[in-house]
């Protein structure tokens, strides 16, 4: 039934896909599709504006106008298919692409390497240890999470920064994505996975400057949260131009 009430909207020449209001979102109304914040349903929208203060460009707001009625039992269904759906996500990896075979990279010892019948090795100047990279194809249970120094990465800071291997990546294992294409919510369900499964030492987050980076600290300050963790982590922001503008 649809009742004049309030209601977030989302002003689209404004937003710029950057995924900080479905974080802050907890009926998971709100979905980045095709590049830009838009409401699933109105049912799902309590229009209280917990979404409103992490967004960079001041695109949403609340208006009153006529929809539907907020349903809680609507949002608690729909967080739960949300949940299974990123259940079922994480453990199954389609088996015909290479890139989600679990591979350990990292230089074996003598006695180890001559029971390895077919050793793997890195190329000269990697300091890559592991295989898949990508957050969304990296399960929880993944052997080299085990106790690992975790550096999360923006996709797009391995085509600007110059020196991501002796700089960022040397000594940690990398987990890359893209907070505005991909799917925010499971990057939080998975995170949150792997710190309650693997025992993190410490985290890296290297975004670019651009707005639409800002979330990726963001979703994993959420995971951490979820699994009731605290880890230390360390923000570092890279130029367009490739250069470190700040740690923090």
């Amino acid at each position: 039934m649809k009742v004049m009430r309030k209601i977030i909207e989302i002003d689209e020449e404004l937003c710029d896909g950057c995924g900080n209001c479905v974080t802050d979102c907890a009926e998971g109304a709100l979905a980045v599709i095709n590049g830009t914040a838009r409401v699933i349903a109105d049912k799902f929208c309590d229009g209280l504006g917990a979404c409103i203060g992490g967004c960079p460009q001041n695109a949403l707001k609340i208006i009153e106008r006529e929809a539907e009625d907020f349903d809680e039992a609507a949002v608690e269904e729909h967080l739960a298919r949300m949940a299974a759906d990123t259940a079922s996500k994480r453990e199954t990896l389609p088996c015909g692409c290479p890139s989600t075979q679990i591979r350990d990279l990292a230089p074996a010892g003598s006695c180890q390497e001559a029971n390895k019948p077919q050793p793997i090795t890195t190329a000269a100047g990697s300091a890559l240890t592991h295989w898949p990279i990508k957050i969304r194809l990296i399960p929880p249970h993944a052997p080299f999470l085990k106790g690992a120094d975790l550096l999360v990465l923006a996709d797009c800071v391995g085509a600007a920064f110059p020196n991501v291997h002796t700089e960022l990546l040397a000594g940690k294992v990398v987990m890359m994505g893209c907070p505005k294409f991909d799917e925010v919510q499971d990057y939080i369900e998975r995170f949150a996975r792997i710190f309650t499964e693997a025992d993190i030492k410490t985290i890296t987050a290297v975004v670019m400057e651009v707005p639409c980076c800002s979330g990726l600290p963001i979703i994993v300050q959420k995971g951490l949260e979820k699994a009731g963790k605290t880890v230390p982590m360390e923000e570092v922001v890279i130029s367009a131009r490739g250069k470190v503008l700040k740690r923090q």
